[in-house]
């Protein structure tokens, strides 16, 4: 949930600050001390920078750096240890003795252990021995020397070769129940073989990932093991990633409209987007290789073997220019294809509705995230979205809705603030509390209400910020049914500070340095309480396969703490039966088989996660696979139609998508997967019980 909120403060500091920085330290240092600087003025809670500050960077950047501690050995811990107490000093006196040994013990290492794939699986692996693999790195510790370490990475390599050897016979195994007379069947010898080889490719590309690992990636994770001391939300972006970070929230971006991945350096098309530029002018396929890359006229630049990230800024552009890609084409040939970069747009991440079939018509409405225009594009707008659809379902005459806010990370608080205004009069919506204490009631100052009929929010452990800010104004109001799982319970306002614009002009030579994204304030439910920590407890609370793992704000490293406020002046509605609602919702849930079996799963899930250890030995590897193959078998129930519930497109969206069959026949595979969902068909169920 990000605000643009840059005081005049802060200007005068970051220019004096530069001014006397640039003449004495490098671009990490002026990073730095911008950043610290930053996060003590504009932060909503700013730390000490002491000892104890000191040894939480230690602990914290040490998990980041070698979270699985395969790299690292005991003594190299205990030569970045001798810093352990004296980071804070270093931040302070813009030095970087920790920092700078840390990146030469990590490089070093990796460079160290790059061989050592191709030297463990090289020869056959012994799948008899007892030995098992720890797979949680929490669980491990750092081994004494180099000859322990080996040893582990032997260890973890036999691991992956045995999932994949579990697979291959597997799969024969089941190619020979079903007589397939295409199979040919292999020797345990060529499987194990096959399995070395899948391994050893894995793992080449896991080190050539690591080798593109530059000093900038590598102070952006020391720099924001800084942020992350302050809570789990200020972080730093480098200017690409805050370039990604704007296009994801808006829902856009400028380019061609394919979809590519990355293969043995060939970066290949893996689907033509429905509408844009690359659909357009028809030439690029699914399946084409993209070898070389022109801006309009230009010389080409070969792109085979470069990173991907690198590629695809390349092939990406501003609207209204042209991108020249000389394309291989499955039959060996190579063409030219010129296309007309424009804005694309992610269709996937705005606002959908459908009509939902349970003994009444009740609307449905999909919203992945709250999205604005932050590129300042056009883009679409989650309220305005959401007021079309709902438009949509009224005139097809629904007599409730659900909106679904599953896995929602939130997004524009503005936003929100609009969307609960479609659903009540005038009135607040949440309160925002700043650092110095002042408290901003955000209100709906618009008397139009879009609909007025029964209202119910689906929600999870996935639902925050945004998400739950609606849910809460939403239940404060007495105004809709909240129905899932306790929510993620993200309570906190951050902003974007765009570092550049507080350098002066004769310090372009340190451009760009990024931005960082600070909480600057907390947000509280017009009932004063906050959601930070708690999330919102839904009106009627469903089983959930991930009940009891640590999943929310309150697991993370950090966060910062709960409190709450006096309460906002809002009257409540009185038309919701909750004791009906609830008492129809636990009736059906003890007779329903697919809500038993989620509980099932829960547990077994719980388990799953404590049990991190595996055997290496093959026999006992495969009988516990075995095992959760049959135990997870009985899920497939919970992936069928649901009876007598049903799903389609609304009339409007169906004859806008008449001409373009590709989209029309995804949107309608999107409905088949709503009629096999158990939560959606027990929202409908609890609304049909509010009339």
């Amino acid at each position: 949930m990000q605000k643009k909120i840059v005081s005049p403060l802060f200007i005068a500091l970051f220019i004096g600050l530069c001014s006397f920085t640039v003449y004495q330290f490098g671009k990490n240092q002026i990073l730095l001390d911008m950043l610290m600087s930053s996060l003590n003025q504009a932060h909503y809670s700013p730390l000490k920078i002491d000892d104890d500050f000191s040894e939480k960077v230690f602990n914290l950047y040490l998990k980041r750096l070698d979270n699985n501690k395969k790299f690292l050995i005991q003594s190299d811990v205990d030569a970045l240890a001798k810093y352990r107490k004296s980071i804070d000093d270093q931040i302070n006196s813009g030095t970087f003795e920790f920092y700078d040994l840390s990146n030469t013990l990590i490089n070093k290492r990796i460079q160290e252990k790059e061989n050592w794939s191709i030297e463990i699986l090289e020869k056959p692996l012994d799948f008899k021995t007892d030995d098992d693999y720890e797979i949680d790195g929490d669980k491990a510790k750092f081994v004494a020397n180099e000859a322990e370490l080996k040893a582990e990475w032997k260890k973890m390599l036999k691991y992956q070769v045995l999932s994949r050897l579990d697979d291959l016979m597997t799969n024969q195994e089941k190619a020979k129940e079903k007589k397939d007379t295409v199979f040919v069947e292999k020797s345990y010898d060529s499987l194990e073989v096959d399995a070395r080889r899948k391994t050893l490719k894995a793992n080449t590309d896991w080190f050539k990932r690591l080798s593109k690992i530059t000093s900038k990636d590598r102070f952006s994770t020391f720099v924001n093991t800084i942020t992350g001391l302050y809570d789990p939300h200020t972080e730093y972006f480098a200017p690409k990633e805050k370039k990604k970070f704007d296009q994801s929230m808006s829902g856009q971006f400028e380019g061609i409209g394919a979809r590519l991945q990355s293969k043995d350096g060939i970066v290949k098309v893996s689907e033509i987007i429905v509408g844009s530029p690359s659909f357009k002018q028809g030439e690029l396929k699914a399946g084409d290789e993209i070898h070389k890359v022109a801006q309009g006229k230009n010389e080409a630049v070969d792109i085979t073997n470069m990173e991907m990230d690198d590629a695809i800024e390349l092939i990406k552009g501003k609207k209204g220019s042209e991108v020249r890609l000389t394309v291989k084409k499955p039959d060996g040939s190579f063409k030219v294809i010129p296309i007309i970069r424009d804005v694309i747009e992610m269709e996937e991440t705005y606002a959908k509705s459908a009509i939902i079939n349970n003994k009444k018509k009740i609307g449905y409405i999909y919203l992945p995230m709250f999205y604005a225009d932050f590129t300042r594009n056009g883009a679409h707008r989650c309220s305005a979205d959401m007021k079309k659809e709902i438009e949509k379902l009224k005139e097809q005459g629904v007599e409730g809705i659900v909106i679904d806010l599953r896995d929602n990370g939130g997004g524009s608080l503005q936003e929100v603030v609009e969307m609960a205004g479609l659903f009540i009069p005038k009135g607040p919506v949440v309160q925002v509390k700043s650092k110095a204490g002042s408290i901003n009631v955000m209100e709906d100052k618009n008397s139009e209400v879009t609909w007025d009929g029964p209202l119910a929010i689906m929600v999870n452990h996935g639902s925050a910020s945004a998400s739950e800010i609606l849910a809460a104004a939403i239940q404060d109001y007495k105004r809709g049914i909240i129905i899932g799982t306790q929510s993620f319970g993200k309570g906190t306002v951050q902003s974007f500070l765009d570092l550049d614009q507080y350098l002066l002009p004769q310090f372009d030579t340190v451009r760009p340095l990024g931005s960082v994204k600070i909480t600057m304030q907390k947000f509280y439910r017009i009932n004063g309480g906050a959601t930070q920590l708690k999330g919102v407890m839904p009106d009627i609370v469903l089983p959930d396969p991930y009940a009891l793992l640590d999943l929310g704000e309150k697991d993370l490293d950090y966060p910062m703490p709960w409190d709450e406020i006096a309460k906002a002046t809002y009257d409540e509605y009185k038309t919701i039966n909750y004791e009906k609602a609830k008492k129809g919702s636990t009736e059906r849930l003890k007779t329903s088989n697919a809500f038993k079996l989620i509980e099932a799963e829960s547990k077994e899930l719980k388990t799953k996660k404590d049990d991190t250890k595996y055997s290496l030995n093959l026999e006992k590897y495969r009988a516990e696979q075995k095992e959760l193959r049959i135990q997870n078998k009985k899920y497939d129930a919970l992936k069928t139609d649901i009876i007598g519930f049903s799903a389609e497109l609304t009339n409007i969206d169906r004859d806008a998508m008449k001409s373009d069959t590709t989209k029309l026949n995804k949107e309608i595979k999107w409905t088949k997967n709503i009629q096999k969902d158990n939560y959606i068909y027990e929202a409908t169920n609890v609304l049909n019980d509010m009339r």
